[in-house]
């Protein structure tokens, strides 16, 4: 067939040389048209009947290939195949000219694919994000790292390509490199590593509340790349962070607080130990009509009385046998009315208790879980508790230590010069 087309141009006023140049030229155009009316059909027809499939299917994955383009991709895959493949027979009598052709089809199919594996890559992690694995085991720098070979392996076929070398050749010689793969890579490589640390060990996930003092980084974990993870503070400021600071320099992780469904409160309040004292029967009275510590009251004083009686105690000085005190009443208080406090969790731990007794007085604390972890309520609970706190102690005959302000200066002044005024007068004035 061909040799027919050459005679006939030759019949027609062209010689040999001209006859295989309009023969080219005419391939070349009919291959072109060929081209373009394969990427019209594979785009208008196909692509289209593949995503009204994938609209009706119920698995999402294939939705998410579609949002992410990648079928689109494929579909430019057409055009430089044909390139390829067309190039030997349309350009058979200038040879020269098909390895430059079937070149550029090559480099042109590489970015294509190259591509759509990037696009498939995060069609499959976000895929994968909407899963609960996802919680425990971050994807997301595996797949960084799978990114980033896939470009580095198309990069050499383009640059194999361009200056007309195997790509093996490439690949070879990059032993002679390493070193200076590590050092421009250092920290994809520490976090790389860090990520599987992170993701095996379950150390962190999207969504926990980790505190890093040295970052001043205090909230929640938003993304974990291949490098960085990026948290954002109460204050609502973003902190990024090395991946691999996680592991070389220790972070507190508060996703046990919320595992437990509880959340710490842990306050005290400093009594003056000079306003300690033994409850008389006049405080005792006081004390037994409050409701919460009504049974505490009978059953603690029943004991102190069989005790006393036991061991024939003479009751006529204080410091024999056993007494109630205003401050050890003032604990059993708390500790009912903690207990009947819809907020706080009775099964965790709960504890009030002195600490240890300084010069500014002892401390009785608060250590209890509050059930609700909400921050601004667990705030508002934890100060209600203390307001109360406050407001009761003048009700024990306790008073608070507090340092002494400036008005307290002043009004103790005003009373030393008014007491000195009074002795300075003379009798009978």
């Amino acid at each position: 067939m061909i040799e027919t087309v050459l005679s006939y141009l030759q019949t027609h006023g062209f010689n040999e040389t001209e006859a295989k140049a309009a023969f080219t030229a005419g391939m070349v155009v009919i291959s072109l048209i060929l081209i373009v009316v394969a990427e019209i059909v594979t785009k208008r027809i196909f692509l289209r009947i593949i995503i009204s499939v994938a609209s009706k299917t119920k698995t999402i994955y294939d939705d998410l290939l579609v949002k992410h383009k990648v079928f689109s991709w494929l579909a430019h895959v057409v055009p430089p195949l044909l390139l390829y493949n067309l190039a030997v027979p349309v350009l058979q009598f200038f040879p020269q000219s098909i390895v430059v052709v079937q070149s550029l089809a090559m480099l042109y199919l590489t970015v294509i694919v190259v591509f759509a594996i990037l696009s498939a890559l995060d069609a499959m992690l976000e895929y994968y994000n909407q899963s609960t694995v996802a919680e425990k085991l971050p994807l997301k720098s595996f797949i960084q790292v799978i990114k980033t070979v896939v470009v580095s392996v198309g990069a050499v076929i383009v640059i194999s390509r361009l200056i007309g070398k195997s790509p093996v050749v490439f690949f070879s010689g990059l032993g002679a490199f390493t070193a200076v793969i590590i050092l421009v890579f250092k920290d994809s490589i520490l976090g790389f590593v860090a990520g599987i640390q992170l993701s095996t060990n379950n150390l962190v996930k999207v969504g926990d509340w980790i505190e890093m003092p040295k970052y001043n980084v205090d909230g929640d974990v938003i993304d974990i790349s291949l490098v960085t993870v990026s948290v954002q503070n109460w204050d609502k400021t973003i902190s990024t962070i090395p991946a691999y600071a996680l592991i070389s320099e220790g972070f507190k992780n508060w996703r046990g607080m919320s595992d437990s469904g509880g959340r710490r409160i842990r306050r005290s309040v400093t009594i003056d130990m000079n306003s300690v004292c033994f409850c008389d029967e006049a405080m005792v009275e006081k004390f037994s009509r409050v409701q919460l510590l009504q049974d505490y009251l009978q059953e603690k004083q029943r004991e102190v009385d069989e005790y006393n009686a036991h061991h024939k105690v003479d009751t006529s000085s204080p410091v024999n046998g056993r007494r109630l005190t205003n401050l050890g009443t003032f604990r059993a208080y708390l500790v009912a009315y903690l207990r009947d406090h819809p907020k706080i969790d009775p099964d965790m731990t709960f504890l009030v208790r002195h600490l240890q007794p300084s010069e500014n007085g002892i401390p009785v604390q608060i250590y209890v879980f509050s059930s609700d972890q909400v921050w601004a309520n667990y705030e508002a609970i934890q100060a209600d508790i203390m307001d109360h706190v406050l407001s009761i102690l003048p009700f024990f005959e306790l008073r608070i230590f507090q340092a002494p302000s400036g008005r307290d200066i002043q009004l103790a002044g005003n009373s030393l010069q008014t007491a000195l005024s009074a002795s300075r007068k003379p009798d009978g004035v």
